[in-house]
């Protein structure tokens, strides 16, 4: 009879890194969802389209779906919402004539301005909890794990 290997032992999925992301990323949403919709009227999706709107205008919806962490289909949704909404303009894309320019209406910029300040409040909130010091190793291990993370993604081409 042919021995087995001991099994190793496993890490019950609800310590696992990744399950423990998705849960704070979960719970930051929905206190997140609500303070958005108070304080701009706008769903979380809008809210995050705005913002990357905000940051990185002009801009394509592809490169909104990328930048504000969404699909294609969200991106495409909440752009056309924001545009309803007299937040955002859509404008033919010079460099390509089937495409659109993202960018911001007056009334979208500043009520952008307001969403970022409410982001931020959220942002110090969560974080709360821990010393500065801490803050700042957080802040560093996430920007380290988010470059590792698109490197994997995208590795970079062999020369």
């Amino acid at each position: 009879m042919p021995r087995r290997k001991p099994r190793r032992a496993v890490r019950p999925l609800a310590q696992s890194f990744t399950h423990r992301l998705h849960t704070l990323q979960k719970l930051t949403d929905r206190v997140s969802q609500a303070a958005y919709e108070a304080e701009t009227g706008l769903a979380l999706g809008e809210a995050r389209c705005l913002t990357a709107v905000g940051a990185f205008a002009p801009l394509s919806v592809k490169d909104l779906a990328r930048l504000a962490n969404v699909d294609k289909g969200q991106a495409s949704r909440a752009a056309q919402t924001l545009v309803d909404k007299g937040l955002v303009l859509k404008n033919p894309d010079p460099q390509d004539a089937r495409g659109v320019v993202l960018s911001f209406t007056p009334e979208g910029e500043a009520l952008c301005q307001r969403l970022m300040a409410v982001v931020e409040q959220r942002n110090q909130h969560i974080v709360a909890c821990l010393t500065a010091g801490e803050q700042a190793q957080l802040d560093s291990l996430l920007t380290r794990l988010v470059e590792h993370a698109r490197q994997t993604l995208h590795p970079p081409p062999e020369r």
